[in-house]
């Protein structure tokens, strides 16, 4: 007790007026000279509230012990009205009063939090200043407890310095994101007004289209009628027509009667006839009596037989006329019919349009909902490494989607440079053979040309191979036998992240294929002996020797080392070749450079265009196999009828290519392959789907036309 009664009361924390802010660092010299000053003037500031000394021992007592725990001062304004209440209804026991250090520690608690300026922004830091100087206060004068209240003191300030660093780093992300609420809002509102005027574009558009209609029922109305008053005009000739042949038989008559009438007068009066012979005019009297009756007669005939004839001119003046009439009213109906055909394609179109406008409002609803504004893909330029002028060639050419694949490889291939180390992924049976390691494995951080170079050289190597092992046990032969067996699983966990990050090398994506099971080998090789072959054809022609070829014989070359390649797709080879429709057949073109690679294993377009055409066609050929089945992807099928579906859509299949496909559609080993006609055929079965599956990773291709040409 003489040593806790030797103690005065000191006062080591800063003050209000000389905090330090929290993040900000200082030279160490003058912080420990401000906090030297800083406790002098806070020794100062006890010697005066205290008065003076004052020993702790004599006024430390058991006090709290015996009292109620709500005389203790409480974390409230010592000024507020809460206060107020609750120290007027408290009531101290008789005799039992606080110890004097405890009072001035409460009366300078309520002194400070007066004295506080509660209107500034830091309001509640300085609010919390007294407190802590309070308990600088305890931490001082407790000396047995003082480094536990220093670590409890220190705890909660680097917590409070932790939290005050992360609200103001949330500050700038609190002002962004009001920005882009704002760019959101506005787009939005641009697309509505986009909206609004396309809807008023298509209401214009179809009260043009009503006026057009209305147009040309007019004129079908129009038509019609000018078509009734045609034939009324017709029906009208027709009766004067034959009111006219009437009148001409009525003159004929009488023309003819008149006729008679005066050589019988001419008779009477010649004066030479009486002196003929009575009988010689008895017969002619006779004679033209015969006649005339048998003219009657015939003048009957005509009269029955051609009564309604019409003469030839007027026919032929009316058939005219009446071709010309049919002509019009045919091109009338053409025209009518056009013209219906065409508002009901306009009527459709209308509806059409009515679907695609709710279709499309719909889907702006659904775009406005959940879509984020397009990409700026200029930000990346300063971001790649090459800068403006590697990401303008990297990005040439490609849509979104492919740019996406381009910057996420360029990210990782980064994120794979810091990393030091790859962990093992252990000894599961779904890992890998090569990548079964268990503990921490070395990056040995190549470039990207390093790993495309020994890619090449594990293919060359795979070629030449002859005894044939599994493709993931060589390649992991292939590495100890190159860096030896130390380094082999470094390698193996370096190269297998960098070919499982670049999709689009095509090196590094078929090696990767291929490694993990989801492509055959075969295919690989085999597009490379194409290659070759398609390279010594053109050889073959250059007769000089130079390199060139001319456009038709680069058409001939491909037509005839791809017999089975349609028009459309020669000509897109070609185009992929430097062809365009202004170039003519006598064009020269560098044959050598259509199978040129860059550093890092990257084709031309006319190599890549290959591999496009081998891809498309063998989903082709799976598709017409598919159909020919007539079953769906979940339903068994049987090795006989997938013989017969290949047999039928590629009928020039030899039989050792047929047995092939039928082993890698159903996963057989050769020494258990049946033969046709076998009773074990019926019994080998497996699911369309994976047997589809299968083939699309074999190398398949056609070998003939599906129907055989006839012989001439």
């Amino acid at each position: 007790m003489d040593s806790q009664n030797s103690q005065t009361l000191n006062f080591p924390t800063t003050s209000r007026a000389h905090l330090r802010p929290l993040g900000v660092s200082i030279d160490d010299s003058l912080f420990t000279e401000t906090k030297n000053t800083q406790k002098r003037k806070l020794s100062q500031k006890r010697k005066t509230l205290l008065s003076g000394s004052f020993s702790i021992g004599g006024h430390l007592s058991p006090w709290p012990r015996y009292i109620s725990d709500q005389t203790i001062l409480h974390n409230r304004k010592p000024c507020s009205d809460d206060y107020r209440k609750r120290a007027g209804s408290l009531q101290q026991p008789l005799g039992t009063t606080k110890p004097r250090y405890l009072e001035q520690l409460e009366n300078y608690l309520r002194k400070e939090l007066l004295l506080l300026d509660l209107s500034t922004d830091s309001a509640q830091e300085l609010r919390l200043q007294p407190y802590r100087e309070i308990f600088e206060f305890f931490i001082e004068d407790f000396k047995t407890y003082k480094p536990l209240l220093s670590s409890i003191k220190n705890a909660y300030e680097v917590m409070l310095a932790h939290q005050r660093e992360k609200i103001r780093a949330l500050e700038p992300l609190k002002a962004k994101l009001i920005t882009v609420n704002e760019n959101c809002n506005e787009r939005i509102l641009a697309m509505r007004a986009e909206e609004r005027d396309e809807i008023s574009t298509l209401k214009k558009e179809k009260m043009n289209l009503l006026k057009l209609i209305d147009k040309k029922n007019e004129e079908k109305i129009s038509l019609q009628t000018e078509v009734t008053k045609l034939r009324k005009n017709l029906a009208e000739e027709y009766l004067h027509y034959l009111s006219e042949r009437d009148a001409r038989k009525i003159l004929i008559a009488d023309l003819n009667e008149l006729r008679y009438q005066r050589e019988d007068m001419s008779l009477a009066q010649s004066p030479g006839v009486w002196g003929e012979d009575p009988v010689k005019l008895t017969v002619a009297l006779k004679m033209a009596r015969q006649d005339l009756t048998r003219t009657q007669m015939e003048l009957n005939t005509m009269k029955a037989n051609f009564g309604d004839v019409v003469p030839r001119r007027d026919f032929e003046m009316q058939e005219k006329t009446l071709k010309e009439l049919q002509e019009q009213l045919e091109s009338l109906r053409d025209d009518y019919e056009e013209v219906r055909k065409e508002h009901e394609m306009l009527l459709q179109l209308h509806m059409s349009t009515l679907k695609e406008r709710d279709q499309f409002y719909s889907e702006l609803q659904e775009i406005q909902r959940t879509s984020t504004p397009r990409p700026d893909w200029s930000k990346c330029e300063d971001v790649v490494a090459g800068g403006r002028d590697r990401w303008h060639m990297l990005a040439e050419g490609k849509n979104s989607d492919q740019l996406v694949d381009v910057l996420l490889e360029e990210i990782g291939e980064g994120l794979l440079r810091e990393k030091d180390f790859f962990p093992g992924l252990g000894y599961g049976e779904s890992i890998p053979p090569f990548l079964r390691f268990d503990g921490i494995v070395e990056n040995k951080k190549p470039t990207k040309k390093e790993v495309v170079k020994l890619l090449k050289d594990a293919w060359k190597e795979r070629i030449t191979e002859e005894q044939k092992e599994k493709f993931p046990d060589f390649f992991f032969s292939f590495l100890e036998r190159h860096f030896g067996p130390g380094d082999a699983m470094a390698w193996a966990y370096t190269i297998f992240e960098y070919i499982k990050l670049f999709h689009t090398n095509e090196v590094m994506s078929q090696f990767y294929a291929v490694l993990m099971g989801k492509r055959k080998e075969s295919v690989y090789i085999k597009q490379k002996e194409t290659i070759a072959q398609l390279l010594k054809e053109m050889t073959s022609v250059d007769s000089q020797n130079e390199g060139l070829l001319t456009m038709e014989q680069l058409s001939a070359v491909l037509k005839s080392t791809f017999p089975l390649k349609k028009d459309e797709r020669i000509q897109e080879l070609m185009e992929a070749g430097g062809w365009h429709p202004s170039s003519s057949n006598a064009d020269l073109l560098n044959y050598r450079m259509l199978f040129m690679e860059d550093e890092e294993g990257q084709s031309v377009p006319f190599v890549q265009k290959l591999w496009e055409q081998y891809m498309v066609e063998k989903d082709e050929y799976l598709n017409e196999l598919k159909q020919e089945l007539g079953l769906e992807l979940n339903e068994e099928v049987t090795l006989p009828k997938v013989r017969e579906a290949l047999m039928n859509i590629d009928p020039s299949l030899d039989k050792q290519t047929l047995n092939h496909y039928l082993r890698q559609a159903f996963q057989l080993p050769m020494t258990e392959m049946p033969e046709e006609g076998e009773e074990r055929e019926e019994g080998t079965v497996t699911q369309l789907q994976t047997a589809l599956e299968q083939l699309q990773m074999s190398d398949i291709r056609r070998m003939g036309p599906r129907e055989p040409e006839p012989a001439s």
